[in-house]
């Protein structure tokens, strides 16, 4: 009981600690810069060599290749799966949200994923697509949109998802479990389950109809 009555207060302190730098500007600031350059959406290399391994969760057999962008931070999750891969110049950033990576799954070369993302299991991911769960404001037209307000919302990739080339999955999206989305698509909508989408915007190209064991053409 005593450890665990340890172990609520010391997460109650830091999330204290951490409401007080959140409502102190001049504080966020200060730690903002202390863990990324001025400018820039990276940490810096401290927080990723003596930071980020105690932050973040990597599976067994996992793998993220070299020449890769992990622009990861310690205020939100990054999470990479068992036996998953992150292929080369892959842009992985979670600093507007958590990255969720699930098992045996593969961000292939090129990729951008900015969170919030949530990417299941058994996921195929191609070349050059981008899943933005990260949007601008843009309505004050006296400022710049770069200094507008952010908002965001969790891109969801369910289970035994493959997502073509050049691929666009637009914040706020989920695309439902065993679907895939054709190459080139601008996804904008939720996807339902086991079913083809592509275009833009992408809709419904084929469906499975459990009572004929078909993939259907809907259009």
């Amino acid at each position: 009981m005593e450890n665990g009555n340890n172990t609520t207060q010391g997460a109650a302190v830091g999330g204290s600690f951490i409401s007080r730098i959140k409502a102190n500007p001049k504080l966020k600031l200060l730690v903002i810069n202390m863990l990324t350059p001025r400018n820039q959406a990276r940490p810096r290399l401290w927080v990723k060599l003596f930071l980020n391994p105690f932050k973040h969760k990597r599976g067994r057999h996992s793998c993220i290749r070299r020449r890769t962008r992990i622009d990861v931070f310690p205020w939100n999750d990054f999470v990479l799966g068992k036996d998953s891969t992150v292929e080369d110049f892959a842009t992985v950033n979670n600093g507007a949200g958590p990255v969720y990576i699930g098992e045996r799954s593969r961000v292939g070369l090129s990729c951008t994923v900015i969170g919030p993302v949530t990417i299941g299991n058994d996921i195929m991911l191609a070349q050059n697509i981008v899943l933005s769960g990260l949007n601008h404001s843009y309505e004050d037209i006296t400022k710049p949109i770069s200094q507008q307000k952010q908002s965001t919302a969790m891109i969801t990739v369910e289970d035994e998802v493959w997502i073509g080339a050049n691929a666009v999955i637009v914040a706020g999206v989920r695309v439902g479990k065993h679907s895939v989305i054709a190459a080139g698509s601008i996804v904008t909508k939720d996807v339902p389950p086991c079913s083809i989408v592509g275009g833009n915007p992408a809709k419904v190209l084929k469906a499975y109809n459990p009572e004929t064991k078909q993939w259907e053409r809907k259009i």
